[in-house]
């Protein structure tokens, strides 16, 4: 090659790099015939335009100039109008390509992947008569981003057995794959394949392989891998930091976070969403609204994801309007986000509201999804709105034509159970197209205790028992039914198969954040160092409770003992002891936020009103349910949860 030709090449490349693309094309078009490979100069820098009409005209000058022949220049083309979401175009130009080859396939199948039009990319790849491993793997990534997990693995085992060797992009697709499926047995052969080619240290599939160790539950194995990497980079720390929040190491999440940065690394907006969904699960505001700053300052703020999560940490941490402020911020909202935010309304019990805001989401021209009509069943079921949340399933049926799952389901048979609509809810659980699970039959036994029906709860409960004999909460609602209805040998007989099949029941824990530090308590627990200080403190309230109108709710406990004891046990719950410590370590006036891994029961939730009053102060508890928000002796659930 002549020195005026890479010279001219050179400024070629100059101009496309700078996106003057029609200043080279004006520069150069007269040097086109005689050298066909100028033209991928300009078509590569014609796919950041993604312009249809500049696509069309090069292709138009590929033929006038009689290039079209030149199969390099004609591959470049089809993956312009392939990576420009153009399949119509590329389609027919592969059809007629006159010297088409494997890596003109592989363009078209890469096309079509990323439209996510799988059928029209695996009849590409039937119809090759010769395949390399970049269209294996093309086709694989193809079906197991889309979760095909199964068909993926099935075709990559075709190609093993067909002799292919595996490159590390087909590791990562499989592993990815197994992980989807929790195949941990493939995964093991998989890494036993990626030792012997000596590629386990890569940092694809290093990645991979612990991420379908973790996401497999074997989080022990996905760090030995990660840690033994000679060399990591933010891909590999989000692997680990992902597989234990996925995991529930929700404090193993924050610990690893802070390594990295230890460490010099720079989160990314994948790592913020793992962050930002551990402290809504361990309800950190403090460290929530840290890492909401070290968002910003990284500049992900605005990507979507983290906002979702970010509305959600808010949200599940009690705190509603910054949950609703990060919404009205964000610019480009998307139909993700709105669910975010209609589900927040829905978790604090605010149910108009999350209705009047799907309602402007119609407006804006947002096309609801499958999550957005859970959150408003969601928000009907847990605000008595039952004709408004029927009017909703109808609508998600009728009009945008989603097909309800157990989910859905299981909402409208609380609505319906809360209501009062009993068999109208077992009715529905009976006749519904997806199988029933045990939540959908302990959602419909909770409605049998709110409304006092023993019988109806005796004849499912030991229906269902016999499907899930290992649920806890089946066997705890069930004693909680008896007991209300003072039947004590129903109770010893629930009690009597829970101690023979030898299931434990879940302990109910309670925790709260003061500066920056998470505080557990569960019921009876006296092993905190205050713990004296703060059995004194609950006899002085009770005792001023009681002054102000409240009566323990002694026919709640479920042991047949005297009321004095029945009390004792009411007065040390968890959540009580979590806030008499929040009412001794805070200043007067702060907001209490105390969350609660079950529901409240109906002596806490009458105790907690009186105490709001009494002290004056706000308590916000989040419980299994919903958030209760407490305040001047009323609750925002209007005694509905």
């Amino acid at each position: 090659m002549g020195k005026s030709c890479t010279s001219s090449i050179e400024q070629l490349t100059t101009l496309c790099s700078k996106g003057l693309i029609k200043q080279a094309f004006d520069t150069f078009k007269s040097e086109f015939h005689s050298d066909p490979s100028i033209f991928s100069h300009l078509l590569k820098a014609c796919i950041p335009t993604k312009s249809l009409s500049l696509s069309k005209q090069l292709h138009s000058l590929l033929i006038t100039s009689g290039c079209s022949s030149d199969k390099f220049a004609s591959n470049h083309l089809l993956n312009l109008y392939s990576k420009i979401g153009d399949l119509q175009s590329a389609s027919v130009l592969f059809r007629h390509l006159p010297r088409r080859n494997i890596m003109s396939g592989n363009i078209l199948i890469n096309g079509f992947v990323q439209i996510g039009d799988l059928e029209s990319a695996q009849k590409v790849f039937d119809e090759m008569p010769e395949r390399n491993v970049a269209t294996w793997n093309a086709m694989v990534t193809g079906l197991v981003q889309f979760e095909f997990n199964e068909e993926g693995l099935g075709l990559f085992k075709g190609m093993h057995e067909l002799g292919f060797s595996m490159d590390v992009f087909t590791l990562g697709s499989v592993l990815r794959g197994c992980a989807g499926l929790r195949e941990v047995n493939t995964g093991c052969q998989v890494h036993g394949y990626a030792v012997k080619c000596g590629l386990e240290f890569n940092l694809v599939v290093g990645s991979s392989l612990a991420h379908m160790y973790m996401r497999s539950g074997r989080l022990f194995e996905g760090e030995k891998v990660i840690k033994s990497m000679p060399i990591c980079n933010v891909v590999a720390w989000n692997t680990l930091i992902a597989g234990k929040a996925q995991n529930g190491q929700s404090e193993g999440v924050l610990d690893q976070y802070n390594r990295m940065k230890i460490a010099g690394f720079r989160p990314d907006k994948i790592t913020f969403v793992s962050v930002l969904s551990s402290c809504s699960e361990l309800a950190t505001l403090g460290q929530g609204q840290q890492i909401h700053a070290e968002a910003i300052k990284a500049g992900v703020f605005s990507v979507v994801a983290v906002t979702s999560t970010l509305i959600t940490m808010y949200s599940r941490c009690g705190c509603l309007e910054d949950a609703l402020k990060a919404f009205w911020e964000c610019e480009g909202a998307d139909v993700v986000l709105w669910s975010s935010v209609i589900s927040a309304y829905g978790f604090h019990g605010r149910g108009e509201e999350a209705i009047k805001l799907f309602e402007q989401m119609e407006q804006e021209g947002f096309e609801a999804n499958d999550v957005t009509f859970l959150s408003l069943l969601y928000a009907c079921s847990h605000c008595g709105m039952k004709e408004k949340g029927l009017e909703l399933f109808d609508l998600m049926v009728q009009k945008y034509g989603l097909i309800p799952k157990l989910e859905h389901y299981t909402c409208v048979v609380d609505l319906l159970g809360r209501s009062g609509c009993l068999e109208a809810a077992e009715a529905m659980i009976r006749s519904m197209p997806v199988k029933a699970d045990a939540v959908i039959w302990i959602t419909l036994l909770s409605a049998c205790k709110i409304h006092k029906n023993a019988d109806m709860a005796r004849r499912i409960g030991q229906d269902v028992l016999r499907q899930n004999p290992e649920d806890s909460a089946l066997y705890v609602l069930l004693s909680n039914i008896h007991a209300s209805a003072k039947r004590w040998e129903d109770v010893s007989e629930v009690r009597t198969a829970m101690r023979d099949r030898k299931v434990k029941k879940e302990p109910g824990i309670s925790w709260l954040e003061i500066k920056n530090k998470v505080y557990q308590f569960r019921m009876g627990d006296n092993s905190h160092p205050q713990y004296t200080a703060i059995d004194l403190y609950l006899k002085e309230l009770r005792s001023e409770m009681k002054l102000h109108g409240y009566v323990p709710d002694t026919g709640s406990v479920l042991h047949d003992m005297d009321n004095e004891e029945k009390e004792y046990d009411l007065a040390h719950h968890s959540e009580k002891l979590a806030i008499a410590f929040g009412l001794m370590n805070t200043p007067e006036g702060v907001p209490l936020r105390v969350m609660k891994n079950l529901r409240v029961c109906i002596d806490c939730h009458v105790a907690i009103k009186y105490i709001s009053q009494i002290k004056n102060r706000e308590i916000i508890v989040r419980d299994a349910s919903r958030f209760h928000h407490f305040k001047n002796g009323k609750c925002s659930c209007g005694d509905y949860w």
